[in-house]
């Protein structure tokens, strides 16, 4: 091979051949449109809701810190409430249950009482909260269905509407007409007292939610690297402190709050020995009718109170789903070909 051939061979492998240079480039094109689509495929998801586990008289937003030593004992009436996201599709849940030694045993007494009350609003919510239906009509049957299990909805409870990383968007069950591809959490709970709870022990608050319409400059460094933190992991949904990694949280938490960087989520009972029932699932106004995807099975309930009022029981017997169109007879049949 000529000195010239071999010279040629290299010029053609090398950056000073434009063709080298286009192939560099063209397969660079490759490489960072897959970044470009694993990036935009990488779904972003956490914690909506931290899990908070409120007992007996205890209303919500009970979560406990991990130094946290209290123990469930037989009979206590158990709420536990929960939420996460994915890519700021939110689902939420709240189950009611009894701590029992022996599950399949019924629960009977106020605590069955409470407990079917709960199921059964959300029940009538959900054949409510439907494309075209009005919100007034919703209250006034939860209202009489409570009664009928002598218990109270609790105040300042909502069924709202959820938005995409918006967990409680600006519709919420007040005035509204229900429309076709919306999204509510239908949110119970009920009480054997009065239904108006109050705050024991504001120390107990641990669950927090970022105010995104509020910017101030924070002093503090332990403030600041609370909110960047929040701000990382947290930046639209309820967090709670147990899960903030920052080591002076508490520290930068006042005035977080006093600045309102912060919605607190206290903690809220009723009179002791009033027991409270909570029921909340996620509902998906789909064009075949109301969807619930996230629920939990009911133990066995052993309760002496039912709803009679014959309307309510039979919005009760009808179904989630919208009815299927009857087909239209069939045309008569064209004739034979010959």
């Amino acid at each position: 091979m000529s000195e010239y051939g071999s010279d040629h061979e290299l010029q053609e492998e090398t950056l000073s051949n434009p063709d080298v240079v286009t192939k560099y480039k063209a397969a660079s094109k490759i490489v960072n449109g897959a970044w470009a689509r694993s990036s935009r495929a990488r779904n972003e998801k956490g914690i909506a809701v931290p899990t908070c586990i409120s007992v007996n008289n205890c209303v919500g937003h009970y979560s406990p810190l991990h130094d946290n030593t209290a123990e469930l004992k037989e009979g206590d009436l158990v709420k536990i409430d929960l939420g996460c996201h994915i890519d700021g599709y939110i689902a939420q849940a709240a189950h009611s249950l009894v701590v029992a030694s022996d599950p399949a045993a019924p629960v009977t007494g106020r605590a069955a009482d409470a407990i079917a009350c709960a199921q059964t609003c959300f029940d009538a919510a959900a054949r409510l909260i439907r494309p075209g239906k009005k919100s007034g009509e919703v209250a006034p049957v939860l209202g009489k269905i409570a009664e009928a299990y002598g218990c109270n909805l609790v105040d300042g409870v909502m069924t709202y509407e959820m938005t995409r990383f918006v967990i409680d968007a600006q519709k919420a069950v007040d005035e509204c007409e229900f429309e076709e591809g919306e999204v509510y959490a239908i949110d119970i709970i009920v009480t054997t007292g009065e239904g108006k709870p109050k705050v024991l022990d504001e120390k107990e608050t641990t669950v927090y939610k970022r105010a995104m319409e509020v910017q101030y400059q924070l002093k503090m460094k332990a403030s600041r690297e609370l909110l960047s933190e929040v701000g990382k992991k947290y930046p639209t949904m309820l967090f709670s402190l147990r899960g903030v990694e920052a080591k002076q949280a508490r520290f930068g938490l006042v005035e977080c709050l006093n600045h309102g960087l912060l919605a607190a989520y206290p903690v809220t009972y009723e009179k002791d020995g009033d027991v409270v029932a909570h029921i909340k699932g996620t509902v998906l106004l789909m064009p075949s009718g109301s969807d619930r995807i996230t629920s939990a099975p009911l133990q066995p309930l052993q309760s002496d109170k039912s709803v009679e009022d014959e309307e309510i029981k039979a919005l009760l017997a009808t179904s989630l789903k919208n009815k299927k169109k009857k087909k239209k007879a069939d045309k008569e049949a064209a004739p034979a070909q010959a």
